[in-house]
């Protein structure tokens, strides 16, 4: 198995990033999938949610009405479109697959992580 996510860097509040997980090795359309971050200090939150294949998705609260989760099973890849970024969304984002087609909110719902990529806010 293996998830490798790309499209973090800097920017600025109130700006945009789209990160994108490609993953491999097991059946990308059978399982849930979730963005979790991690600021430094901070405990890791799940930011995100979407079930196999029925686009049922989750968002923290914080999140929610900027980002948007999505994926694309033909292409085995996961995506997080993110607008209006706050200095607090500065975090390594990881994706993580979940244990079956319908997603969990909390960690012990996920059982693969990719290593990140980090996200930025600065003016």
């Amino acid at each position: 198995e293996r998830l490798v996510e790309s499209g973090g860097g800097l920017v600025q509040p109130g700006g945009s990033l789209r990160l994108s997980c490609a993953a491999s090795g097991f059946n990308f359309n059978l399982y849930a999938m979730g963005w979790f971050r991690r600021a430094p200090g901070k405990a890791s939150e799940l930011a995100a949610a979407i079930n196999s294949d029925d686009d049922r998705t989750y968002y923290t609260d914080s999140v929610k009405g900027r980002f948007t989760i999505a994926r694309d099973n033909a292409l085995n890849t996961l995506y997080v479109e993110m607008n209006n970024v706050m200095p607090v969304d500065a975090a390594l984002y990881s994706c993580a697959k979940g244990q079956g087609p319908l997603f969990g909110v909390a960690p012990h719902g996920y059982g693969y992580w990719g290593q990140g990529t980090q996200v930025t806010v600065t003016s």
